[in-house]
């Protein structure tokens, strides 16, 4: 029943069409294509959330990329952040396969589900205030179908304040920064990550030991399923 839930909502993130901006940039990009993906047809449209509706474990993101979401219709697939979040979802035993490139690819995530602030590609990967609290009522409604989640796992300081933004808490209390834990109203636990995005990994910034550890600490915060 949840999941049936979930789906009808996805149908109704898919049609939306309320950001402009959004819709333009996001139609632009899948008209004009990356050289790579020429012969490709890009997904160009609002990318809902997906995963185990029995879900303990939120991974929340920022917003699709241009040629990677955008593309192809799931969160954190056809770019170097997915190539590097879905291995690591697999040896924590999150995940049923270390890839995905799509919806329909035979991915299975077990306790957790991925979302993210906005479902649209922003231009520069920068979306405005409006469009954060235009995109939160989808965040609203997500969350509200997914009463098992114990642990939010922001990737990313502009995730985790939208977070915070949307459950209504003053961000100051609740600073950003790797590795860090903050109890929520009502039991609930965010815990933040650097991004997974290709300037965190291939920097150094954040390592597939480092992300192995938040997501263990994830699933004990979690408990068993």
């Amino acid at each position: 029943m949840a999941g049936a839930r979930l789906e009808d909502l996805h149908r109704e993130i898919i049609a939306c069409s309320h950001c402009l901006r959004l819709v333009s940039w996001r139609e632009e990009v899948g008209r004009k294509k990356r050289r790579a993906y020429l012969h490709e047809d890009y997904w160009a449209r609002p990318v809902p959330g997906f995963g185990d509706p029995e879900a303990r474990i939120l991974i929340f993101g920022l917003a699709p990329g241009a040629h990677g979401s955008n593309r192809t219709g799931r969160m954190f697939t056809g770019d170097a952040s997915g190539d590097f979040l879905y291995p690591a979802l697999w040896r924590a035993g999150l995940a049923s396969q270390p890839r995905s490139e799509r919806p329909g690819d035979g991915l299975e995530l077990r306790g957790v589900y991925i979302t993210a602030a906005v479902r649209c590609a922003p231009p520069g990967n920068k979306p405005t205030r409006e469009e954060f609290a235009a995109c939160s009522r989808w965040t609203a409604r997500e969350l509200a179908l997914l009463p098992k989640v114990r642990v939010y796992l922001a990737l990313g300081r502009l995730a985790h304040d939208a977070l915070l933004e949307h459950q209504g808490l003053v961000k100051a209390r609740f600073a950003f920064a790797h590795g860090a834990e903050h109890t929520l109203p009502g039991g609930r636990v965010l815990l933040d990550s650097y991004h997974v995005s290709r300037q965190n990994t291939q920097t150094g910034k954040l390592t597939a030991e480092m992300f192995d550890e938040i997501l263990a600490r994830a699933k004990a915060l979690a408990g068993p399923g």
